[in-house]
């Protein structure tokens, strides 16, 4: 066939490959072996959702739910013993509507979240979930826009001073309230003092028959640390004056300015609350994704249990 030095190199005879043949019998042997075999499956009592996550959301939820209750009541109560509606239109929205709607959304979250968790309803827990992400965003969205816009912002404060001066002695909770800045920040109207004259009981026009003409409230006042008695009328006739007289009796600064350097001055401060008030939306966040995933991985594993108890071989 070849030559041995520089020919043809010999044949070689290529025996087909041996196939390994089982009896029909011994294939059924080694069946039944294969299904007397423990399927490999978790422990009965095993399950992949913890009770810690599940428990610590539903407790979370609960605690939010009570305080949405307590919104509720007290923005009812409000709205229910108010009656004057003039001295709200000093406002964008009324107060008491505004804490009705906050409690009733609040409560509608953490009743999905409460119920999601405890029956690991991952629908509800889902709503949940993207309830939340949704007011963080808004919140977030609004504080950068906040920013961004803060002339824009300055003038909505600025309006929203100049009604509540309007209404003033409307409403005795909205005196009391612009009362209590006023002598927190050591401040005298809006921009100015002279702001009171927007208000018809203290307006300075020569017809204006209230005695409190050209006067501003007493908490624009000085007073003495020592003052045992507080005189309601020391602002009398104080818009008839100029600011350096003014300043002796009375803080003639605006409140807007005052109020924009406290925000100044304490951003840390804000910054904190703001960070309050995201944390708890983040951790619900975070515990409702962490049982929403446990308890499809728990899915799995009952479909996988069934699946191996009804069909060993698949």
């Amino acid at each position: 066939m070849g030559k041995a030095e520089g020919g043809y190199l010999p044949a070689v005879a290529l025996a087909p490959k041996q196939v390994p043949y089982i009896t029909v019998s011994e294939f059924n042997q080694s069946r039944r072996a294969m299904a007397r075999r423990p399927v490999p499956e978790y422990d009965e009592d095993f399950s992949f959702v913890s009770p810690v996550v599940k428990y610590m959301l539903f407790i979370f939820n609960m605690l939010f739910w009570v305080i949405s209750m307590v919104m509720i009541s007290i923005g009812v109560y409000a709205r229910v013993m108010k009656h004057a509606e003039a001295a709200m239109a000093c406002l964008a929205v009324d107060p008491a509507v505004m804490l009705m709607v906050i409690g009733v959304l609040m409560f509608l979250i953490t009743f999905c979240g409460c119920i999601g968790s405890v029956r690991e309803n991952i629908c509800l827990l889902q709503t949940f979930s993207i309830c939340l992400t949704i007011i963080f965003l808004l919140q977030l969205a609004a504080g950068v826009l906040g920013f961004v816009f803060s002339d824009k912002a300055r003038g909505k404060v600025s309006e929203i001073i100049n009604n509540a001066i309007i209404h003033y002695r409307d409403d005795l909770d909205l005196q009391n309230l612009i009362d209590y800045g006023q002598q927190e920040f050591s401040c005298c109207g809006g921009i100015s003092y002279k702001d009171w004259s927007q208000n018809m009981y203290f307006n300075c026009t020569p017809d204006n028959p209230s005695r409190e003409r050209c006067s501003v409230p007493y908490s624009c006042c000085l007073h003495l640390e020592d003052e045992a008695v507080i005189n309601t009328m020391c602002g009398q006739g104080m818009q008839d004056l100029d600011y350096l007289k003014a300043g002796v009796f009375i803080n003639t600064n605006g409140c807007i300015d005052k109020l924009v350097n406290w925000i100044h001055g304490n951003l840390f401060l804000l910054g904190g609350i703001a960070l309050g008030l995201a944390i708890p939306q983040l951790v619900g966040i975070l515990l409702s994704q962490i049982l929403i995933n446990q308890i499809k991985d728990q899915i799995e594993l009952q479909r996988y249990n069934l699946q191996h108890r009804s069909d060993p071989w698949s």
